[in-house]
């Protein structure tokens, strides 16, 4: 039976055979270009053309004139190609990077890098023994501070005892001293007070030197006047030598003056004067005197900076002798002891007045020879004066 007489007998079975020829021959030609239209996917705009001007939505007379920017790719000519003789199932589709650029013509300098997230990557396996670090500024020096523990880049050598040496010399060995005459005069204390019945009181101490760096003269005075009469006075002729910093040691002569009939005495005298550490000034002397008389008088000043200009000064000062000697008034033990404070205004470096309170006290046999006399033992008194020095 041929096929015309199958269709003219039956004419649905030869249309269901027709149907099942034509989906025989037709479905592996549909999946094969399936199939490679996958591996082609269309391509990812390049960041140039994502960076594009958008089209303005506005209608334009030239819009029907644009041309595309890059002519379509041709289609793939399945024709040709022998898709029978293809192995589809040996193929990795998983390892194959779908649209992946071309390393080759990609440009790299339109990507924005600061957008990538980079937490993610793990640098523990990166080899960075090829990299120029040079060209890269991590050099030394360069602008990266480094913490206060760190050590530096070139060490610092150690000192030694040359070293140390040469930055601390002996100045005994190498100490100079200036040749050119000096001199300096101060009128340190010139004040006044109210001594009650007995008038106005008037003291001073005065002393200067005139020399070099190492030998000096030195002079020194002091004395009282009560009521108009002077109760004591003495003067102090001294060489001076410097013996250490800050240091002299003096030796000369004392006298003290006799008034209202008294007698007066001279002592040989040996001391030292200096300035003593935390900048007190101090003066010790002792005194040799007629039939073994001997002596010691002592002194210290320190001054208080309230301002560059308001000083306060505070002084303590005693005198001790071995033996009594009632003709001048003095008792064998401790003599005197005066504490005083003096507040200053400097108007002029060389010339300041001041104000203070001074504390005086006798003991021993020169307190006995004051009551004798009916005179105070203890006396506080409030002075006024000025301060002078050239």
């Amino acid at each position: 039976m041929n096929a015309m007489t199958l269709s003219r007998r039956n004419p649905l079975t030869l249309g269901l055979a027709t149907a099942l020829l034509l989906t025989a021959g037709v479905a592996p030609a549909w999946g094969q270009e399936t199939d490679h239209a996958s591996h082609h996917p269309a391509a990812k705009p390049t960041a140039a053309q994502s960076q594009a001007k958008p089209v303005d939505p506005r209608p334009s007379d030239h819009a029907h004139h644009a041309t595309p920017s890059k002519p379509p790719a041709e289609p793939m000519e399945h024709g040709t190609q022998d898709h029978g003789s293809m192995d589809h199932g040996n193929m990795d589709h998983g390892a194959m990077k779908q649209g992946a650029a071309d390393p080759a013509g990609s440009d790299h300098s339109t990507m924005d890098h600061s957008s990538m997230d980079h937490s993610g990557m793990d640098g523990s396996n990166m080899d960075h023994s090829g990299m120029d670090h040079a060209s890269m500024g991590h050099q030394a020096g360069a602008s990266q501070d480094l913490p206060a523990t760190a050590e530096p880049h070139e060490p610092i050598p150690v000192v030694t005892p040359a070293d140390r040496a040469a930055a601390f010399q002996d100045l005994d060995e190498h100490l100079m001293h200036g040749e050119s005459i000096h001199s300096y005069w101060a009128l340190d204390r010139l004040e006044v007070w109210d001594a009650d019945e007995d008038g106005t009181g008037v003291a001073w101490e005065a002393m200067g030197w005139v020399g070099s760096d190492l030998n000096r003269l030195w002079l020194r005075s002091e004395g009282e006047r009560v009521g108009g009469s002077t109760e004591s006075a003495d003067v102090e002729v001294l060489y001076g030598r410097a013996i250490a910093r800050w240091w002299d040691a003096v030796a000369g002569v004392r006298h003290d003056f006799g008034f209202d009939g008294g007698s007066s005495r001279t002592y040989a005298a040996l001391g030292v004067i200096g300035l003593a550490p935390y900048m007190f000034e101090v003066s010790a002397t002792a005194y040799l005197g007629e039939s073994g008389q001997v002596g010691i008088g002592a002194e210290a000043e320190y001054e208080m900076l309230f301002t560059n200009r308001l000083i306060g000064q505070w002084l303590v000062e005693g005198e001790a002798w071995s033996k009594d000697d009632p003709e001048v008034g003095i008792g064998s033990g401790l003599s005197t002891v005066e504490a005083g404070f003096r507040l200053r205004y400097e108007f002029h470096r060389q010339f300041a007045p001041y104000v203070g309170v001074v504390w005086e006290r006798a003991y021993g046999g020169t307190a006995d020879h004051r009551r004798a006399q009916s005179g105070d033992i203890d006396d506080t008194r409030i002075v006024a004066g000025v301060r002078i020095w050239f």
